[in-house]
């Protein structure tokens, strides 16, 4: 791959997906283009960044794109978000939508699904303290592939064991040869949506949490703000927003300020300035959920 053509696979990426290279990801674009190369009957590199030139392509493109923009996942990846939410979000949410009894969870980049499932997981494991309320998970990713993966709910026994406690694999999976699937039940709660963040999203209407978790940091910083401008405004002032740990909204907008001692967790910024402490009554949580849902404390 020329020079000229990596810069071109760059600027190409970045409008399509906002994702940013730097110029020594170009083994990465090698060892994830290389397939695609094959797959399409094309015998080089050079020759995918020559049809990818000429336009029309629209197979090879999305191929592209996806091969690039797909990175891993885990369920119950980082322990605290999900720590955050039966401790921070959930007891909050269940007092102020009292009246309503439904709560509304965006997760932007669901990739193969599972942390979508992880929040449905706590749901059901708190179930009991929801009597009649609703609930609505949605999981958008660019990638059709992905998506097409966690709608099935399929994972391999490597992929389970990442980060899944064996009392929640036992409870909410059903073996299917050497793989695992989420039971029907825990699949009905999700609902899948193919999204690209930098399009409009104002279609899914608003969320009372956001989960955007290790995505922003692929793009620069216009994007950036870009992106959490537009998240802000699906989030009701006392929403929540959820990033990754090596994420952060400083510098980038002034719509959110972080939640004091609660790590990747953000909201608006006048709702912060006005809190008192406690955003609302802690939840109990039992010795058996706590250990299903594998939480440190």
């Amino acid at each position: 791959m020329t020079p000229g053509e990596f810069e071109f696979l760059k600027n190409f990426l970045k409008t399509r997906s906002g994702l940013v290279l730097s110029n020594d990801k170009q083994y990465l674009v090698e060892s994830r283009l290389l397939p695609i190369a094959r797959s399409s009957k094309l015998e080089t590199l050079s020759a995918v960044i020559q049809t990818l030139q000429r336009g029309g392509n629209r197979t090879l493109e999305t191929d592209v794109v996806e091969a690039m923009t797909t990175n891993e996942s885990f369920f119950f990846r980082d322990k605290t978000p999900f720590e955050h939410f039966k401790d921070t979000m959930l007891p909050a949410l269940l007092q102020s939508r009292a009246s309503r009894k439904q709560i509304k969870i965006w997760c932007a980049a669901a990739s193969t699904g599972q942390e979508p499932y992880s929040l449905a997981i706590c749901l059901k494991e708190e179930a009991a303290k929801m009597p009649g309320w609703r609930t609505r998970i949605l999981g958008t990713d660019l990638s059709t592939e992905v998506l097409e993966k966690a709608k099935t709910g399929l994972y391999s026994q490597f992929e389970v064991q990442r980060g899944l406690p064996i009392q929640m694999l036992l409870k909410y999976f059903e073996q299917k040869g050497d793989m695992w699937q989420i039971n029907a039940a825990m699949r009905g709660m999700v609902e899948w949506k193919k999204l690209n963040l930098l399009e409009s999203f104002t279609h899914l209407g608003e969320f009372d949490i956001v989960f955007c978790r290790n995505v922003l940091i692929y793009f620069d910083q216009a994007t950036k703000s870009e992106i959490l401008g537009r998240l802000a405004k699906s989030l009701p002032d006392d929403g929540y927003l959820v990033l990754g740990a090596a994420e952060t909204v400083v510098g980038l907008t002034d719509a959110f300020k972080p939640v004091a001692n609660k790590r990747g967790l953000f909201q608006k910024k006048q709702t912060v300035q006005a809190a008192t402490g406690s955003t609302g009554p802690r939840l109990a949580v039992g010795a058996g959920a706590g250990a299903g849902l594998g939480l440190q404390r």
